[in-house]
């Protein structure tokens, strides 16, 4: 959930969410429709398909069981480099380092240029202190959302500006932080967007109701675009590809 979501909207959706699956099995012998379901509000609703693909191949290939390598976490759907080191620091007390794209933007400021994927985690990965990777990385994160944020950085305040590069050198422009690994270039606008629409009727198969293909344009909100139909064409073909719908004989869309 926290992948690309905001820790505040994220904190009342994981209580429910775990309150509907507790467990990994749980979660697996559910529908993927319900898992879609449940994710309501949290964006980025592909997510829930490889959260519950991801449940599946834990049950089938670890009895149940949440993995403690790394190499295991990464060949589950939907787990990157940033999910996989998040699970083994977090819920395993590992010393390894979680670069999101605040951590990203404090290690490129700290070496004063933009880093590469590569140099970035081996950088994160050589400065935890040994026996403290859960508190360092939580440490971090938040030095990255409170302190060394994207604009308006309190370097003041901030205690790693003295071994930070950036900072020591004037914090000139360019900042380094832009287009350095890990950190987000941030997303277009969502209001009257083709993701607004296709999320619109989205939430309308949540409801439980089929949506016949007469009905797409209106489920979307594009009465009165230009190209509407065609657009809702392409958001429900999109749902069907991203496991978020299934579309039955006669192109009606349900969820899976």
């Amino acid at each position: 959930m926290l992948q690309q979501t905001q820790v505040a909207r994220v904190v009342p959706r994981w209580h429910q969410f775990l309150d509907r699956f507790p467990t990994a099995s749980v979660c697996a012998q559910a529908p993927v429709g319900d898992v879609v379901t449940e994710w309501a509000g949290l964006g980025y609703n592909r997510r829930a398909v490889n959260l519950h693909r991801a449940a599946v191949a834990v049950v089938a290939q670890h009895g149940g069981v949440v993995p403690d390598d790394l190499d295991a976490l990464l060949a589950l759907p939907g787990l990157g480099p940033y999910t996989a080191r998040a699970v083994l620091a977090f819920a395993y007390e590992r010393d390894v380092a979680v670069v999101d794209t605040n951590v990203g933007r404090i290690l490129a400021r700290q070496r004063g240029e933009r880093l590469t994927a590569r140099v970035a985690q081996t950088f994160a990965d050589d400065i935890v202190p040994v026996g403290m990777g859960w508190s360092w990385n939580q440490g971090l994160l938040d030095l990255g959302a409170l302190v060394c944020t994207k604009r308006s950085p309190n370097c003041e305040a901030c205690p790693t500006s003295m071994t930070c590069s950036w900072f020591r050198g004037g914090s000139l422009e360019p900042d380094p932080a832009i287009g350095s690994a890990a950190v987000s270039k941030g997303q277009s606008k969502f209001i009257g967007s083709f993701r607004e629409g296709r999320a619109r009727l989205l939430d309308v198969l949540r409801t439980g109701v089929e949506v016949a293909p007469e009905q797409f344009r209106d489920a979307c909100g594009w009465n009165e675009r230009e190209g509407g139909d065609l657009d809702s064409v392409r958001a429900a073909d999109s749902l069907v590809r991203d496991g978020l719908a299934i579309a039955g004989c006669d192109g009606a869309l349900s969820l899976p």
